[in-house]
């Protein structure tokens, strides 16, 4: 993965595996096999569109939404395999289905690439995301200028990267993000925590969550005790939470720590449908360990500092168990900054700038 920041935000896999004891996968990790949808429940199946990078895939489910008709949530990248992939299912489990909406649970490619192109498919079937993460998805696919900025180049700076990452970083261009998604339709429909949505006879309620992405929507039956969960809680990795250049006074840490406690307040006995990796039982369990492993590497940082001032790059070791590469150093760097800024935040550290370098040092 290139290391600016519109590259960056492609990814939703975390650097490191965390903590799935306890949890329980009642479909197994088989998973459906290339253009097969798996029913969850009623009304609900479930398959994989392929894609590139280490993931592989993204889970796409398809809600019944009246007779012949279905509403698709994430879709994959604009990409030949996933393309691909969907019209392979279109002409075959879901022929003579019309898909009459779509809904991006957030942002990333990975999850909204190929909406556009289904809504035109189908007749401008209507888009539905959270008003944030719509207009970043479309601010992001205009901002195509082919240098890299100012400020990004000081932003890798100042987190400690040397001239020759930040040249290479450089050489990498500024503008990926509009190549991995479709042309998205001018107009959306916007869903916003607390609303209920009308989804196949069934009542589905948005719930949003912050630190991955802006403004992620998960949706929740509790009647059917069914929470669509995104990237908002995965099973077996955690989700990537990083400190970007547009928004490097914010603390999305402490907004996906928020989030957490947020999540922790519904069932605990709920289906979990994750956008990546297997359904599975064990919500508080699972929101527990991202927490405390989260907490556990903000104190590994302090303890760190215990020894001197130290720049995001000097974090890598401590939070991350694979070598950090030039393929994944900004978003390891936009985590490692992300867990600086929360401490920051907290007061358990203060920045210095030296020559246009960030020092962080023990409070």
């Amino acid at each position: 993965m290139a290391a600016n920041l519109q590259r960056t935000l492609i990814g939703d896999e975390g650097l490191t595996p965390t903590s799935h004891a306890g949890l329980t996968f009642p479909f197994g990790e088989r998973g459906p096999q290339p253009g097969e949808l798996l029913a969850l429940a009623e009304g609900i199946r479930w398959w994989r569109v392929p894609m590139s990078g280490p993931l592989k895939h993204v889970n796409g489910l398809i809600l019944d939404d009246g007779a012949h008709e279905a509403l698709a949530i994430d879709t994959g990248t604009a990409s030949p395999r996933s393309t691909e992939a969907w019209s392979a299912i279109l002409d075959g489990p879901l022929a003579g289905t019309r898909i009459s909406r779509i809904l991006g649970t957030h942002l990333h490619p990975d999850h909204i690439g190929l909406a556009g192109w289904l809504s035109r498919r189908f007749d401008d079937a209507p888009v539905l995301m959270t008003r944030t993460e719509w207009l970043m998805a479309r601010m992001l696919s205009a901002d195509a200028r082919p240098e890299v900025p100012r400020e990004q180049l000081d932003f890798w700076r100042g987190a400690g990267w040397d001239e020759a990452q930040i040249a290479r970083g450089a050489a990498s261009g500024w503008s990926n993000f509009a190549k991995m998604i479709s042309r998205l339709p001018i107009t959306y429909t916007r869903i916003q925590d607390g609303e209920v949505l009308r989804i196949g006879g069934g009542d589905w309620h948005v719930v949003t969550g912050r630190g991955h992405s802006p403004e992620h929507a998960c949706l929740v039956s509790y009647d059917r005790r069914i929470l669509i969960a995104g990237d908002q809680v995965l099973p077996r990795i955690s989700s990537n939470v990083s400190l970007h250049v547009s928004q490097h006074n914010e603390d999305p840490l402490g907004d996906w720590l928020e989030s957490i406690a947020k999540f922790k307040r519904l069932p605990e006995d709920l289906l979990v449908l994750p956008g990546h990796g297997d359904p599975f039982h064990g919500l508080h369990t699972r929101l527990d360990a991202l927490d405390r492993e989260h907490r556990e590497r903000l104190d590994a940082l302090v303890g760190l500092m215990a020894a001197g001032p130290i720049r995001a790059v000097d974090c890598f070791t401590t939070l991350f168990r694979r070598p950090i590469g030039p393929e994944v150093i900004g978003m390891a760097t936009g985590e490692a900054l992300a867990h600086l800024r929360r401490l920051e935040v907290e007061g358990r550290a203060v920045r210095e700038a030296r020559d246009g370098v960030w020092w962080f040092h023990r409070a």
